[in-house]
């Protein structure tokens, strides 16, 4: 049974409990009040009845007076027990659930406030049933305090990564209107690259909060995929033997097909293989490799490039996330192209996984799409 089930029946067994303690006591109080003061109301009536018959009317309304008066005192000592029943069971009714959901609520009006640190005592007395509650709002406000950390960071490295090739391009201009630098082709050049980092920073964070909001369409349908890998091994190949490194193809003889969108699928292998190249030193080498393992159609990008840390693994596909910030910044990287891969492996049905074997070991980045049933 779930937690608020139980604390709904809690509630109802509360009541009912201090209803059957009232009717207890009455009946209590009525039994042992009645049998306590009949004798002495009832002897005295008797012995007169008997001494003299004629005041039979005299005795009946002395009776009726005395089992008014018995039933008028075990009717108040029944309602002052109740009373005092009712009193213990709120308190403890109070101490058990009214209180902590007090608690909650002032804590969730600070948590409202912007206090996103405020935490809620998991009180021990209370039942399994609140102490579940209180835990599960305590997760529910640390959740929103990481968010809102993520947020706050998020504009940090924003404004980070957007001041870089601004503050490029005011040299530049600067420059320019110094005499330092030479209005000619060369110089604009200069500028025309920043001016493009600039717009591909721009592109991608747009592109991230549309993917991460789920605003962009998929064209779902069946594709050969070693088609797609062929296409971004030929595209990919120069930018490879610039950088001088190897990059290979493996595909099964077999055709594979994949039911998903292929030009997200075209999108996600381009960012993987290129990221791979770009941190693979000269001669080093890129293995595309595509194969069918456990139902799905999957697309491994291996490398002998520089490698992953351990303790970065968990992070990699965290906006902004950076193993090495100068080396990646250098390189021309956003630092969000995996998070939009993922966001889209995971739309098309699938997962973006990584592993690596540390620094200098290379990595292995490898994500799954759903086959298609023929």
């Amino acid at each position: 049974m779930s937690w608020h089930r139980r604390l709904r029946w809690r509630l109802i067994g509360a009541q009912f409990l201090v209803v059957a303690v009232g009717v207890g006591m009455m009946m209590l109080a009525t039994r042992v009040i009645i049998l306590s003061v009949a004798p002495d109301v009832i002897r005295p009536n008797l012995l007169a009845l008997i001494e003299n018959p004629t005041l039979l009317s005299d005795v009946e309304n002395s009776l009726l007076l005395g089992f008014r008066d018995a039933v008028l005192l075990s009717v108040l000592v029944a309602a002052g027990a109740a009373a005092i029943a009712g009193v213990v069971s709120s308190v403890v009714l109070w101490r058990i659930i009214i209180a902590p959901l007090h608690e909650v609520a002032r804590s969730s009006r600070r948590i409202a406030d912007g206090r996103y640190g405020d935490r809620v005592d998991v009180p021990e007395h209370s039942g399994e049933a609140m102490i579940q509650l209180v835990t599960s709002f305590n997760q529910m406000a640390q959740e929103l305090e990481s968010v809102e950390r993520q947020r706050v960071d998020l504009l940090a490295n924003i404004s980070h990564e957007l001041r870089t090739p601004l503050s490029g391009l005011r040299g530049y201009l600067e420059g320019l209107m110094d005499g330092l630098f030479p209005a000619n082709e060369e110089t604009f050049a200069w500028m025309s690259q920043e001016v493009d980092r600039l717009r591909r920073l721009v592109d991608d964070i747009q592109n991230l909060s549309r993917v991460e909001a789920g605003q962009f369409s998929l064209e779902l349908e069946p594709f050969e995929l070693q088609g797609v890998a062929r296409r971004i091994h030929a595209q990919l190949q120069p930018q490879a033997q610039a950088k001088g490194v190897e990059l290979l193809l493996e595909t099964a003889h077999m055709p594979i097909e994949a039911y998903a969108d292929a030009d997200r699928a075209a999108q996600v292998m381009i960012n993987i293989v290129g990221n791979a190249i770009r941190y693979t030193p000269e001669g080093g080498r890129v293995t595309l490799s595509i194969a069918v393992d456990d139902g799905c159609a999957r697309v491994s990008v291996t490398d002998t490039g520089v490698g992953i840390p351990e303790e970065a693994l968990p992070y990699v596909f965290e906006r902004f996330y950076r193993v090495d910030r100068s080396r990646a910044r250098s390189s021309g990287g956003s630092g969000i192209g995996l998070t939009i891969s993922r966001h889209l492996v995971w739309a098309m049905g699938g997962d973006l996984t990584v592993t690596s074997e540390g620094e200098g070991q290379g990595s292995i980045f490898s994500f799954t799409l759903p086959l298609h049933a023929s």
